[in-house]
């Protein structure tokens, strides 16, 4: 039997529209598709600075303790839940309990006449806002959570 020869694909003769783009492209690279804009778009680019329609506002990011809170509460009680309403009550509670010690603790720093806010004025702070046992129970853990930090 004799081998068979390999057949070649057929050229074909280029479109209309696509003699000009060839022409332009150098030789043995293809030629870039043109982009075409959704009409929206398309229009919007020639109307100037009108429509914003389409666009979609950035939504701000809000810092808040939710998913601590959540997250502590499993610890604690892990059959019991939280409503929105108790839990925007406890964010603002922790809010208001961080603004305390943070003034607290830049007061301190200022009599002193220290730039800096360290953990030694943290718990100072801890000592002279909260209450009694409290303030013992936060201080231990302040401490427990340095140590770690600082370990590793």
């Amino acid at each position: 039997m004799a081998p068979k020869a390999e057949k070649k694909p057929a050229e074909k003769k280029p479109a209309a529209g696509e003699e000009k783009s060839a022409e332009k492209a150098p030789a043995g690279k293809k030629p870039k598709a043109e982009k075409r804009l959704p009409a929206s778009k398309a229009s919007s680019k020639e109307g100037g600075a009108g429509d914003k329609k389409g666009r979609k506002k950035a939504k701000k990011s809000v810092e808040t303790y939710k998913i601590y809170i959540f997250k502590v509460l499993k610890q604690v009680h892990p059959d019991i839940g939280i409503s929105s309403k108790a839990m925007s009550i406890m964010n603002s509670f922790i809010n208001d309990i961080f603004e305390k010690l943070a003034q607290e603790a830049a007061r301190l720093a200022r009599y002193n006449k220290k730039p800096t806010i360290t953990s030694r004025e943290i718990q100072t702070s801890v000592r002279l806002v909260l209450p009694g046992e409290l303030a013992k129970h936060a201080v231990s853990e302040g401490t427990k959570a340095v140590t770690k930090f600082t370990s590793n």
